[in-house]
């Protein structure tokens, strides 16, 4: 069986699986998720079922990592997603995921700089009695990531490593204390039971939770830099489904254990992001509390940068196969990364930052808020059309894998990720917030659809004006049916 040989390469073989788990996880930023997303999750959804939310995306992202795991055998390209759909399902279906996957990312990534902005701006206010505005501090950021993103790989990977490590050792000091300190002198599992999370409003919370997952599944967008591809991406990805399951499940059940289940959501929409810190200084101490709002900022960073090394990739992708402008696959010929993908993400988070700055928006409830929204759904649409291209793929070569993997469990995700992605849509309103207008209700969406579209109208105009660079949308298999990837034969 044939493996992806892409053209022109990043910095190759530097990466292990922890260091690839390093980046996904860092992606999906544990303590921000927690601290950030999820007293937004109970906020905002009113919903006492967040702990339970998590606990079911688990296996059902599970089952999504099935195929996508078996796949990456097959296929290694720093564009990861549109590949896969492009080899299984057609290629112009893969250069509409291809953009929408573009969408995604650049959403989720510059999101998060609202809540950077907003932690920083109030730390700094609660430090001097003047805080700065937040698109100033978010702007300093963009440009310190941007600078990190055109470092070495390995180097990146060694710097968010810490971070994690010390993101985790938090997390369960403090799900520890409150635990301990349960509100009401009883620890209570009702955000656990069907009835909390199955009324109003469950598909906002299927969509926070879902959101707080995004990161795990970029494994593969290193799989040109990995020393093992073959192995490390499926390794490294059910590792981030793992560990990021744990730490959710148990750290927003800790949350409204410690608050009180009676009174987490009116408590989480009241203090926000404060909630967390506000129980770990009751419990821990003021300096504790401090340590882990600091940690929480520098989480931000870590996300940040592990996001925009992501989409920094998928431009050199995209670039290097025609889709977008070829000058956009121009790597360093220093480190090996991605110089033009870095730079070109780079200005759009200044350009988006700056523009909710200019017009005053809110950088929590707006543009962390839309952004972070649409990436969710967006992720959602990219993991239902990976797990068809699995199919696609699979079924001609019928030899290379077992049944479970080519097409039981990526069609058990499809049906799965198609419910989950019905009930974001149905309850999309809710998921932007009180400042949600009609407009944003269908045009926030309408951008993911409207990436779709670009992206196969740009295809079908390449299979009409340069065929050839059609053609090598996705790259070819080379030497179809008679390689076989590493460790295949030893399964057998």
């Amino acid at each position: 069986m044939g493996t992806h040989r892409p053209r022109r390469g990043l910095g190759h073989r530097r990466l292990g699986a922890a260091q690839i788990v390093f980046f996904v996880v860092a992606a999906a930023g544990p303590l921000f998720a927690i601290a950030g997303g999820v007293p937004t999750n109970y906020g905002v959804t009113g919903s006492l079922g967040v702990p339970l939310s998590f606990l079911l995306l688990a296996p059902i992202l599970g089952l999504f990592a099935v195929g996508y795991a078996a796949m990456s055998r097959y296929i290694t390209n720093a564009g990861a997603f549109y590949p896969y759909v492009a080899n299984g399902v057609g290629k112009s279906t893969g250069a509409g995921i291809a953009f929408v996957t573009l969408i995604t990312y650049n959403a989720i990534q510059i999101s998060i700089y609202g809540l950077f902005g907003w932690a920083v701006s109030t730390w700094l206010g609660t430090l001097t009695g003047s805080p700065p505005p937040w698109w100033l501090c978010a702007l300093v950021l963009v440009v310190i990531v941007g600078a990190l993103g055109v470092l070495r790989v390995d180097l990146n990977a060694k710097v968010l490593g810490v971070a994690l490590c010390l993101e985790v050792a938090v997390l369960t000091i403090v799900d520890v204390a409150l635990f301990a300190n349960p509100a009401g002198g009883s620890v209570s599992w009702v955000p656990l039971a069907p009835s909390s999370l199955f009324t109003t409003g469950v598909g906002a919370v299927f969509a926070f939770s879902a959101a707080a997952f995004i990161g795990f599944e970029g494994a593969a967008t290193y799989g040109e830099e990995t020393r093992e591809p073959s192995r490390t991406v499926g390794r490294a990805t059910f590792a981030a489904i793992g560990l990021t399951a744990v730490l959710y499940v148990v750290s927003s059940l800790a949350l409204a254990v410690g608050a009180g289940p009676d009174v987490i959501v009116t408590t989480a929409a009241a203090q926000g992001p404060d909630l967390l810190f506000n129980l770990a200084g009751a419990h821990l101490g003021g300096t504790f509390s401090a340590i882990a709002y600091t940690l929480f900022v520098t989480g931000q960073c870590a996300a940040l940068l592990s996001f925009h090394n992501a989409v920094a990739r998928y431009f050199f992708a995209l670039g290097r196969e025609g889709l977008l402008p070829r000058s956009l696959a121009k790597t360093s010929k220093r480190t090996g990364a991605p110089v033009a993908g870095s730079l070109t993400q780079t200005t759009l988070a200044l350009v988006v930052v700056a523009a909710f700055g200019i017009a005053e928006r809110d950088p929590v409830t707006e543009l962390f808020t839309w952004l972070g929204a649409t990436a969710s759904m967006g992720a959602v649409v990219i993991m239902i059309a990976v797990s068809l291209s699995v199919i696609g793929f699979f079924k001609r070569r019928r030899a290379a894998e077992n049944a479970w993997r080519r097409w039981i469990a990526p069609s058990m995700a499809i049906l799965a990720l198609s419910a989950v992605l019905a009930l974001i849509l149905l309850n999309f309103d809710l998921l932007l917030g009180p400042a949600g207008t009609f407009l944003l209700r269908w045009g926030l969406p309408g951008l993911v659809v409207v990436a779709a579209l670009a992206g196969f109208l740009r295809a079908e105009v390449l299979r009409t004006r340069d065929p050839e660079t059609y053609a090598g949308i996705g790259g070819p298999l080379e030497d179809d049916g008679e390689r076989e990837p590493a460790g295949l034969e030893a399964r057998r």
